[in-house]
């Protein structure tokens, strides 16, 4: 896994964090279930826009760690709905970190797929309003 540079994609990002040390191991490699968590939050925003509403995480579809996330890295979280089915919506996600601010590299850190279902009020699952 070495650093190989990239650019971030030429859109907003969901969600921009700085993970801080009570969030990493005593390496300074930020834990991979507070990316997931992330990961999770990220995917969310796209799908509760499109849901108008409150949704729930049904299914995590893949899930894949490509570069350690250091303490102070910027990272980038690019949450993209690719399906919607009658209840769900699936969310790719993609993640990268910004680092060395001296002499600044973007490498993508993580890629995973989420699925979520519309909820109403009561919990259960509802249908998707249109588009």
């Amino acid at each position: 896994m070495s650093d190989v540079p990239v650019q971030l994609p030429d859109r907003e990002p969901a969600l921009r964090v700085v993970p801080m040390p009570a969030d990493a191991n005593y390496h300074g490699d930020i834990f991979g279930g507070w990316i997931m968590s992330q990961v999770d939050i990220a995917g969310s925003i796209p799908a509760s826009r499109r849901a108008r509403g409150r949704v729930a995480t049904i299914a995590v579809n893949s899930f894949v760690f490509k570069q350690p996330v250091e303490i102070g890295d910027l990272v980038s979280f690019f949450a993209e709905i690719s399906r919607t089915g009658r209840t769900s919506i699936t969310v790719d996600v993609e993640v990268y970190a910004q680092r060395n601010p001296t002499d600044e590299i973007t490498v993508k850190v993580t890629e995973a797929s989420l699925t979520y279902v519309a909820v109403g009020k009561d919990r259960r699952p509802r249908e998707l309003p249109p588009e």
